[in-house]
């Protein structure tokens, strides 16, 4: 079937808006159809490659720019994407011999910052890359950079020397000489070979031990992977050493791209997922590094050691807390590990995991009451994956009388049934298999809904609070809520921590109109859901409380606690807003712009959609701006500026706020560079109306009006922009301006108007003093 031309350039547009909104799942549906019309167009895969790469699928984005490069052999930048995806995965030879090709790709185009970052990023890798280190040294002398030329030449030496070739080591050493006879390491450097002395091995640069640690992770999980598949505690290992790994890659990476990520910090006055305090961030970085290198050695208690001290030096993430709970289970420091776990268990990735190593970990104890309870819990999270998301809330409700009748469980050989049955049917690497196996064979429920395994598994007995419930919504259902809530109180004389059977409670208060002792209610709940690790519960709750109450700021930060906890970035982040709204409609400025940082700090956390950054400045900008707190508003609206250049709001703002502040030479480079960037994009008609609505609004500043005038002889409206450079001369030789007068005049006369002869004489005579 032919390719559309017309479907592709749709499908392409599209991709393009949806990636301009930063709705990447859209943008990587649009490209594909796009590439169904033209399955090898260069662009196409490229823009595919980075929304797959925004979405976090990094190595189909890396097969989709292997593509692209084997398409595009002379186009550099695909080249340069498999080197970084490359190395992110940990791939790091794949990554030096990608990122050497993009050099000399870049090289070719005469973009030597590109060259030098590509081979830089090969060194970092392997600081004992001879390719990598003669390509950085030739270019390096070429361009002069004598001392940079030497530190290459010299490190080839050394690699030259520990490969056995003598003649090579010395002929790099004497180029070097002939560079910089004087240098100190290149002395230090003859000295040490006419001495017989081993040259010093090349160093790695700053941030390259990243990679390294990310091969590391790879490696460990390489031997699971031989396997059919993981069991829980393997999975959720995997995650937790994959996400240090990719927080390790994320604070060591130098390139100017991350570096201007973290530029953010400045605007959150130092704070971040990790302090930006330089030290403590050096500290985490390299107990970080250390820990995975570690376990990459076997060494678990090491791992741990290192792990310990970068919670100590500021670094707080559940992926940590896993880790650590998890070496420590293993070295059998059960009341450490307990503790560490603790703090892992609200985490969706790690929850279930967590559940069963704390199950493992209490039956050790011989507390098989408590131990029963965890794994019934675990039970839960499995099992609500068999089902469909609209069932799982169902499933989950179905075990709380389950595990409420395990509460009073006094029989040991019960409950170590329990705890058998449990971790046999999940700790195992096919329990997925397993459960849906299990699940096949229970017949559904009235009403065709999924009865939950540990009918099976367990073979449980609740009926008589379900019964109780049951009873309790009929009586609410035909308005007899008095005879309702008595019934709920004689259950809670029988299940008095069923949970489920308490938010009923709230119910009926709620329809009785009761609503301040319904949020009370509520809120112990919550609160309870909360201990146990039921974060979908608790938050379930909060939300119900905000809904009765939306100026109940209690409820919202605890909310906010709750899904940050369980690693839902996006929803967090919309709480905060609303809290900040809520500051905000009360005059609480000072309350409502915390509140913005503390989102924007949470947004930097790596999850979150990246629209939140500059969602969440231009309100912190518009708070600085009624605050008339322009230089604050200033630094925010640089960052908006920085993460969007198209933003004209932003630079708008950011000129106005200069010329208020007296700093025309940054507000008119402020507009240069904008003006720079549009044109560079062809968009002209949108940089000249642009102008014009500066001018309108500023219409006592000459420098905007010549700016103004400027564009338009570009644009070939040369008569306009005479006829509005001689009314502003004339306004200036009527002020006494004649220095700024005679500057309008001579830009009139370059523009070389039919009556250019008339505006010299002008200009003579201005100059004369006429």
């Amino acid at each position: 079937m032919p390719a559309r031309e017309d479907i592709f350039q749709k499908a392409m547009n599209e991709g393009h808006s949806a990636a301009w909104d930063q709705e990447w799942e859209k943008a990587v549906g649009a490209y594909r159809r796009a590439l169904e019309e033209f399955p090898d167009h260069p662009k196409a895969l490229n823009s595919l490659g980075l929304a797959l790469y925004q979405l976090g699928s990094l190595e189909e984005a890396l097969q989709i720019y292997t593509r692209a490069a084997q398409i595009s052999p002379d186009d550099p930048v695909p080249m340069e994407k498999v080197a970084q995806l490359s190395e992110r995965i940990g791939d790091l030879k794949t990554a030096a011999d990608a990122a050497i090709r993009a050099g000399d790709l870049f090289l070719k185009q005469r973009d030597t910052e590109k060259a030098f970052e590509n081979w830089v990023r090969v060194t970092n890798i392997n600081p004992e890359h001879a390719i990598a280190r003669s390509r950085l040294a030739q270019v390096h002398e070429k361009l002069g950079h004598a001392q940079q030329a030497v530190t290459e030449y010299l490190a080839i030496a050394s690699i030259a020397q520990r490969a056995g070739s003598a003649d090579k080591t010395n002929e790099m050493v004497q180029k070097a000489q002939s560079l910089l006879p004087d240098s100190p390491e290149v002395k230090q450097a003859l000295t040490l070979l006419k001495t017989g002395q081993l040259l010093p091995k090349p160093i790695r640069g700053k941030g390259g031990t990243a990679p390294i640690r990310m091969a590391q992770v790879k490696q460990l999980q390489q031997p699971q992977k031989a396997a059919s598949g993981l069991d829980p505690v393997a999975e959720a290992r995997q995650k937790a050493l994959t996400r240090l790994a990719e927080l390790l890659f994320d604070y060591s990476d130098e390139s100017p791209a991350a570096k201007e990520r973290r530029g953010l910090s400045a605007i959150m006055k130092g704070t971040s997922p990790i302090s930006m305090q330089q030290n403590e961030q050096a500290r985490i970085i390299l107990h970080l590094g250390q820990a995975i290198d570690a376990q990459s050695k076997g060494n678990e208690t090491q791992a741990a050691e290192e792990m310990e001290s970068a919670l100590e030096a500021g670094f707080k993430h559940p992926a940590l807390y896993f880790s650590i709970g998890l070496l420590r289970f293993k070295g059998e420091r059960f009341e450490s590990a307990q503790r560490f776990l603790q703090n892992a268990v609200k985490h969706n990735d790690y929850a279930l995991a967590t559940r069963l190593l704390l199950g493992q970990l209490l039956v050790r104890k011989s507390d098989f009451h408590s131990a029963a309870l965890e794994y019934l819990e675990s039970l839960k999270l499995a099992d609500s994956t068999t089902v469909t998301t609209e069932e799982a809330e169902d499933i989950r409700q179905q075990y709380e009388p389950l595990i409420e009748a395990y509460q009073n469980q006094k029989d040991e050989t019960a409950l170590r049934k329990v705890c058998e049955n449990v971790d046999g049917l999940l700790m195992r690497s096919d329990w997925r298999e397993q459960l849906h196996k299990v699940r096949d064979q229970i017949p559904r429920q009235e009403g065709n809904m999924p009865a939950p395994l540990a009918d099976v598994i367990l073979q449980a007995q609740s009926s008589h609070v379900i019964e109780s419930m049951n009873r309790i919504n009929q009586l609410a259902r035909m308005g007899s809520l008095r005879s309702a809530m008595d019934e709920a109180y004689d259950a809670v004389q029988h299940a008095p921590t069923y949970l489920p059977l308490h938010t009923i409670m709230g119910d009926l208060l709620v329809k009785e109109g009761r609503t301040v002792d319904a949020i009370a209610k509520f809120s112990v709940v919550a609160q309870a859901y909360s201990v146990r690790g039921e974060a979908a519960q608790a938050t379930k709750l909060l939300r119900r409380i905000i809904q009765i109450s939306p100026m109940d700021l209690g409820a919202r930060n605890r909310l906010i606690e709750q899904f940050a906890a369980r690693g839902q970035i996006d929803d967090a982040i919309n709480e905060y807003l609303e809290l900040a709204a809520i500051h905000y409609r009360l005059a609480e400025l000072d309350k409502a712009r915390k509140t913005y940082t503390t989102a924007l700090r949470l947004a930097q956390q790596g999850n979150a959609d990246r629209h939140w950054n500059i969602h969440i400045l231009q309100r912190m900008a518009d708070i600085d701006m009624q605050r008339l707190d322009w230089k604050q508003a200033l630094r925010v609206y640089e960052q908006i500026r920085t993460l969007n250049p198209d933003d004209d709001t932003a630079r708008k703002q950011l000129i106005e706020l200069n010329l208020r502040m007296a700093q025309s030479d940054k507000a008119m480079t402020e507009l240069e560079n904008y003006i720079t960037h549009l044109e560079s994009q062809n968009k002209n008609e949108l940089a000249l109306k642009f102008l014009e609505e500066l001018v309108q609004e500023h219409d006592d500043q000459p420098l905007l009006k010549r700016t103004l005038a400027a564009q338009l002889h570009r644009a070939g409206q040369t008569t306009e922009a005479v006829s509005m450079l001689d009314a502003l001369g004339e306004t200036l030789v009527e002020n006494g301006d004649k220095q700024n007068a005679v500057e309008v005049i001579n830009q009139i006369v370059l523009m070389n108007p039919p009556n250019v002869e008339d505006y010299r004489q002008l200009l003579d005579q201005l100059r004369n003093g006429g």
